[in-house]
Order: structure tokens, then sequence, then C-alpha cells
């Protein structure tokens, strides 16, 4: 095997500043809510409403967030908590890894919308203004598994298989030296392309009533079923299939039957909006164009002014000087007579 063709895994995740301890997880952690917030400030600022609002939402919308991901964790993976050898303590071990996205968005979006409420911010804003950052958040934030070096897939052949410490292979139940699937790598590949996605869908098609947060819900889960299905790590299991799996499946359900419902009864609004653009655009185009006429008119006129009149056959110009020609006589004065030869 090419010894190059791997991923590493970083050899350590935690640094001491003093008697500090300094995570990597937590500060992936913290780097992906303040670029959710960053993008979603912006996008609410676009709407219209004042960027610092979203700080006032998020004190509220953080901490529900946090401990919604921490409770669907524990209760989803009980066994290392409350199994035999467990240590219930360990449930508030947050630094050590172990928060569950589906908690997070269920209790964040409970703070959320308290939080916009307060604000005076509509829900429907506040969701499609973050649904893009909550995405590049939660890219941000699969760093700290790789730093964590846990939650990697199966073992696998490729290049660009993840390399773990052996202690990690061995705790997984795999040799030491066994490369795995970088799961964290493709759902930060994948979270980048929805976000993506979202931003560019939702400014074409006008996505606006809570449509860019339900499209989100859809494309996240569509990728969280085939990432969710290669890991390895210890999980819940559901007529076969781990919880996430029926989780991802089921919420993905529900966003993409909310974004139907609320594109058909938002249709007309949509249609609208984008007749008066073409309207706009077509008055533009239109006063642009007369504009320009009267701009080639007046140019002619100009030019029909400074040029001279030519004078008709037969008149001298007006610059020439007429020829001499001799006094005709009046009619009662008599001719002169010419001299005898």
């Amino acid at each position: 095997m090419d010894l190059l063709a791997f991923l590493p895994s970083p050899s350590q995740g935690t640094w001491h500043l003093g008697p500090v301890p300094i995570r990597a997880y937590a500060l992936t952690m913290i780097g992906g809510i303040l670029a959710a917030g960053w993008i979603g400030a912006k996008r609410m600022e676009s709407r219209g409403y004042k960027a610092e609002k979203m700080i006032d939402i998020g004190l509220w919308a953080v901490p529900f967030g946090i401990v919604g991901a921490r409770l669907y964790h524990v209760f989803s993976s009980p066994q290392a908590y409350f199994g035999a050898g467990g240590n219930p303590w360990k449930a508030f071990a947050i630094w050590e890894g172990g928060l569950g996205i589906w908690g997070s968005i269920a209790l964040g979006a409970v703070g959320g919308i308290i939080g916009a409420k307060r604000a005076g911010v509509p829900v429907g804003v506040l969701a499609d203004a973050l649904a893009p950052g909550i995405a590049v958040g939660q890219a941000i934030g699969r760093l700290g598994n790789w730093f964590n070096q846990e939650l990697f897939g199966a073992p696998t052949t490729l290049p660009w298989g993840l390399q773990v410490s052996d202690a990690a292979a061995l705790q997984a139940g795999f040799p030491a030296g066994t490369l795995f699937h970088p799961t964290f790598l493709y759902e930060l590949l994948w979270n980048l392309a929805v976000a993506y996605v979202l931003i560019q869908a939702g400014r074409r098609w006008r996505w606006r009533h809570g449509q860019t947060f339900f499209a989100y819900m859809f494309l996240y889960c569509l990728g969280r079923v085939w990432i969710e299905a290669l890991r390895v790590d210890t999980a819940s299991h559901v007529l076969g299939l781990r919880l996430n799996v029926w989780t991802s499946i089921l919420v993905g359900l529900v966003g993409l039957g909310l974004f139907i419902w609320s594109r058909r009864r938002f249709r007309d609004e949509a249609e609208a909006e984008a007749g008066a653009d073409e309207d706009a655009d077509d008055s533009g185009d239109q006063a642009e164009g007369e504009t320009e006429a009267e701009a080639d008119e007046d140019a002619d006129d100009s030019g029909d002014s400074d040029e001279p009149d030519e004078p008709e056959a037969g008149e001298p110009a007006a610059d020439e000087p007429a020829a001499d020609e001799p006094d005709e006589p009046e009619a009662d004065e008599p001719a002169a007579v010419s001299p005898a030869g």
C-alpha cells in the first residue's frame, strides 16, 4: 500500500494554556455557530431587518440548540452513559463529543422562535436567512470529529481513506492500521454544496415563507442517509437500520412535504413578484429605447442646423459677390448717344 495514499488524522485535539485545556472540538463548534450567525445576519439584513437582531435571537437559539443536541445524542446512544460500565456523569462531558443535529434543530428552533418573537422578526424570514448558514456551520463542526478521531466510516482501500490511531481502530473493532471512510469529510463537502444550492436556488426561484429552510431539511437528510449508513460507531438500530438513518428519512420527507405545500400555497405571490420584475425590466428597456431614439433625433436636428443651406440653381451663394451688371435706363431718360466714329 502506498503510504501517502491516505488522509491522516490530527495527532492531538487538545492543547493547554496553562491549566486551561483548549479543545479543537469546542473551537470547531464555536466557529460553526459564529459562521452560521454571520451568514444569517447578512441574509436577514438583505431582507430589511437589522443584522444586530441576529445576536438577540442567537442568545435564545444557541443555548437551546446545544442542550437539544446533547439530549438527542445521550438518549439515542445511551450505552456509554447508562449501560453496563457506563458513567451517567459523562452525559455532561460535551467537550468529548456527541451532539445530535436533530436535537439541535428541534430545541434550537424553539429558542429561535422565542428570540424572533421578541426581536420582531417573522419566523419564516429567520428560518430562510439561517438555513445556508446552518449548513456551513455543520460543515465546520464536522472538523471536530476529525480531531477527535470519531464517527468514521467502514474500512476502505480508497486513496483518501482516513488513518486513525491504533487505539481508535482497535476500539472500533478493527486491526491497527485499518483505513476508514472519512465520513466527516463527506458530510463537510455535502453541507457546503447544500449551502451553495440553497443560496443560488433561493435567489433564482424566490424562495420565501420558510421554503429555503424546508429545502435545507430535505437536502441535508438526503446526504445524511447514505453517510450515516457508512458509519461503524455504536448506535441504536431499528429494523436493521441505524436510528439516525430513520430520523433522516422522516425529517427529509417532512421537509420535502412542507416545501411543496409552501410553494403551492404562495405560488400566486411568487408569480406576481416575477411578473412585476418582468414588467419593470420591460419598462426599463422601453424607456431606454425611447431615450436613445430621442437622443438620435436631437443629434440629427443638431446636425441639420449646423449645415448651411445650399443655394438654388442659378442663385449666387451668399458669400459670393454678385457680378456687376450695367444699369438699365429709366423709361423717360434718353439713351446715351454714342459719338460718331
